[in-house]
């Protein structure tokens, strides 16, 4: 079960329902699993809604595109934020801008933290 968060969205309640959701014993370690268990794991978690694990559970609800539910992992993950980022730069939303910029995007004060990275202060002269 923890082995398999490791990998990019899977977490560890979303690995906990594939093991069982694929009648694995989440006590046997990665290694012990045989070629069968690894193949039904594989496919819960490509199809999780097949499995019947509920849509509050997934980590993409009503994707932009498609308007379906989801999980995603790996690098899919990293292309649909990307793409989100993107779209959200495209037409110039507020929160697509504050990225743009390097700014915090989720309401935080930033007068006085986050200073570190943004511009080089001001030398004395000698």
């Amino acid at each position: 079960m923890f082995a398999m968060t490791s990998i990019k969205g899977v977490g560890r309640r979303f690995s906990n329902i594939v093991c069982k959701k694929a009648d694995i014993d989440m006590n046997k370690r990665a290694g012990e699993l045989t070629p069968d268990e690894l193949e039904r794991l594989m496919t819960v978690v490509a199809n999780p809604r097949q499995f019947k694990v509920p849509d509050w559970f997934l980590n993409r609800k009503k994707d932009y595109k498609d308007g379906r539910f989801s999980q995603v992992v790996s690098n899919a993950l990293d292309m649909k934020l990307r793409d989100d980022l993107e779209r959200l730069k495209k037409i110039r939303n507020h929160r697509g801008l504050r990225h743009y910029w390097g700014l915090r995007v989720r309401g935080q004060h930033t007068k006085t933290t986050g200073r570190r990275g943004k511009t080089v202060g001001v030398s004395k002269k000698r």
